[in-house]
C-alpha cells in the first residue's frame, strides 16, 4: 500500500466515529458471527485493560471494570467504526478467586485464542511498575509458541520516572524477547499513536 494510503487509513481509524458495546460472550456459542476482524486485549486483573481501551477510543466508561476484580468471566466485544471489534478478555491472576474460576478463565481464553479465525492481533498488557509475573510469562510463551500475532503493552508508564521506565522496559523486553513492547499511559496518551498503528496494520493486513 502506498504511504499516502497508509496515512489516510491511519487518520480514519484514529478518528473514532463510533464505538459501542455489542455483547458479552460466556461461551463459544456467544461469539460473534459476522466475520469482522477482532483485536483481543489480555492481562491480569488490575493491569488497566479497561482504562487502556477507553483511552484508545477516547471514551469514558465504555469499557467498565468489575466491582470485584477477577469476577467478570466473559469476553466483551466492542464494535469500532462499524469495521472491526475489540475483544476484552477477563483479567487473570486475581488471588482471591477460586482455582475452578482460574481454570475456567484458562479454558475460555485458550479456546478463543486458539480457535478464533477472526482474531488478527492479541495485545498482552503488563504493569510497567512491576516485573512480569509467572502467568504473564506463560501467556506470552503460549502466544509465541503458537505463532499468534501479538504485542506487549506496558501500562501505567506515567507512574514511573523516565529513568525508572527505561529500566522497567529493559526487563520486560528481556523477558518477552520475541515480542514487540510498547510503553503506554492511559492518563497522558503516551504510546497511543504507536499502538493504533499496530492495530491498523493487523486489521488491514491480516
Amino acid at each position: 500500500m502506498a504511504a499516502h494510503g497508509i496515512k489516510v487509513m491511519r487518520r480514519f481509524f484514529m478518528k473514532i466515529t463510533s464505538a459501542e458495546f455489542v455483547r458479552s460472550a460466556f461461551s463459544k456459542a456467544h461469539w460473534l458471527a459476522d466475520g469482522r476482524r477482532e483485536v483481543a486485549f489480555l492481562g491480569r486483573s488490575n493491569v488497566g485493560k479497561s482504562s487502556l481501551i477507553n483511552s484508545l477510543l477516547l471514551r469514558k466508561g465504555l469499557a467498565r471494570t468489575s466491582n470485584t476484580p477477577g469476577r467478570t468471566q466473559s469476553i466483551n466485544f466492542f464494535l469500532i467504526n462499524e469495521h472491526f471489534y475489540f475483544a476484552d478478555l477477563p483479567g487473570y491472576g486475581y488471588a482471591k478467586v477460586s482455582k475452578a474460576m482460574r481454570a475456567e478463565w484458562g479454558t475460555m481464553a485458550e479456546e478463543y485464542l486458539a480457535d478464533r479465525d477472526e482474531l488478527v492481533l492479541s495485545i498482552q498488557l503488563v504493569d510497567s511498575r512491576h516485573a512480569p509475573t509467572k502467568l504473564d510469562l506463560q501467556l506470552n510463551e503460549w502466544l509465541t509458541y503458537h505463532e499468534k500475532r501479538h504485542i506487549v503493552v506496558a501500562t501505567k508508564s506515567d507512574k514511573l520516572s523516565k529513568n525508572e521506565l527505561q529500566k522497567s522496559l529493559k526487563v520486560i523486553r528481556q523477558t518477552f524477547a520475541a515480542s514487540h513492547v510498547i510503553a503506554y499511559s492511559s492518563e497522558t496518551g503516551a504510546g497511543r499513536d504507536e499502538l493504533w498503528t499496530r492495530i491498523i496494520g493487523a486489521v488491514e493486513n491480516a
